[in-house]
């Protein structure tokens, strides 16, 4: 969900101005999923690199988030919307990481739209996390070194009971993946779009899931 700090200093305001414009998006798009066949959905709102960022965006960004879930919450749960959080929480705050607590639980038995929230989340992060866990499980005798393998590793990612992603879009005009579900996005489709996050709209969304719709996807194998 890229752009929303340009897209407020396009219009003279701070970032955060921005930021506040992204989160309402997020509910427009998360409405409109079952209308283009969307069961999954995962955000990305704030990866382990933005903390390298002005300490005044960042305490904005963790009140937004707070904000957000507390407001939010019984509308997701109303909604049918199953929501799930992905990445370190060691590093956030005690009553932000309570509140995600909470918006799991509260959605824990919807089965509509899968939303995943990935909040301090990194690609590298969470390889090496699971890493951490699987390397544990081979120490203390509960995995052979053996039957480590592809099918293996993924039982032990953030993403552990969610399927991979099949559309990647990228928003803002940057051509790059910012470390996001390296793993899991092995063989996902990829959409750059120029346009800003605060711009991305429903119509926008439909358009590209129409096109994701129309790829022959050969995962490796060709054409018979």
């Amino acid at each position: 969900m890229d752009g929303n700090g340009r897209w407020a200093q396009a219009r003279g305001r701070p970032r955060l101005f921005g930021h506040h414009a992204g989160a309402r998006r997020v509910r427009e798009i998360v409405e409109c999923c079952p209308r283009f066949g969307v069961k999954y959905l995962t955000i990305f709102a704030f990866s382990t690199e933005n903390w390298k960022r002005t300490q005044v965006e960042i305490s904005g960004l963790m009140s937004l988030f707070r904000r957000y879930i507390s407001k939010e919450m019984k509308a997701l749960a109303a909604q049918n919307v199953r929501v799930r959080f992905i990445g370190d929480r060691l590093r956030l705050d005690a009553k932000l990481v309570q509140l995600m607590d909470d918006l799991e639980h509260e959605t824990e038995t919807n089965d509509g739209i899968h939303l995943t929230i990935a909040l301090n989340y990194g690609g590298r992060d969470e390889v090496a996390r699971a890493t951490k866990r699987l390397a544990q499980d081979v120490a203390d005798g509960r995995l052979l070194p053996e039957d480590v393998n592809e099918e293996t590793l993924p039982r032990y990612l953030d993403t552990h009971v969610l399927p991979d992603p099949d559309l990647v879009i990228r928003t803002s005009g940057e051509a790059r993946i910012s470390n996001f579900l390296l793993w899991q996005s092995a063989y996902a489709e990829y959409e750059f779009i120029d346009t800003l996050w605060p711009d991305f709209s429903a119509d926008e969304l439909g358009r590209l899931c129409s096109k994701f719709g129309a790829r022959d996807r050969r995962f490796g194998a060709v054409p018979r």
